[in-house]
């Protein structure tokens, strides 16, 4: 059983910068692709940013050039830098973990650009 548990969202202003991280219980962390998705209201979950045990990433084209994800393997943790953010980064931000076959989700963090 995996646990994991996001924070870091909030209320930013158009061109602002928020850092996202998310907390895992499960053991092998190290092993297993970790993700950032994101869901805006009436729209489908998308995936932001993947990394690898190994540190290869991958990200949704629209945000390659503003966001970074990263891991700590010591603590269970990945996190997502989120630069130059937009009013269209707006959503629920959801962590989540492929452990031996299965994903993960976390409960969600809310990020919202606005001015």
């Amino acid at each position: 059983q995996v646990q994991l548990v996001e924070s870091g969202g909030g209320l930013v202003q158009p061109g602002g910068s928020l850092r996202l991280s998310c907390v895992s219980s499960g053991s092998d962390f190290s092993l297993d692709v970790m993700g950032w998705y994101r869901q805006a209201p009436g729209n489908p979950r998308e995936m932001v940013a993947i990394i690898t045990g190994g540190g290869i990433t991958d990200y949704l084209n629209t945000v390659e050039t503003r966001f970074a994800i990263s891991r700590d393997n010591a603590k269970n943790t990945v996190y997502l830098q989120m630069n130059s953010l937009k009013p269209e980064d707006t959503a629920v931000y959801y962590c989540s973990q492929d452990h031996f076959g299965r994903r993960y989700w976390g409960q969600g963090t809310r990020v919202t650009v606005s001015s």
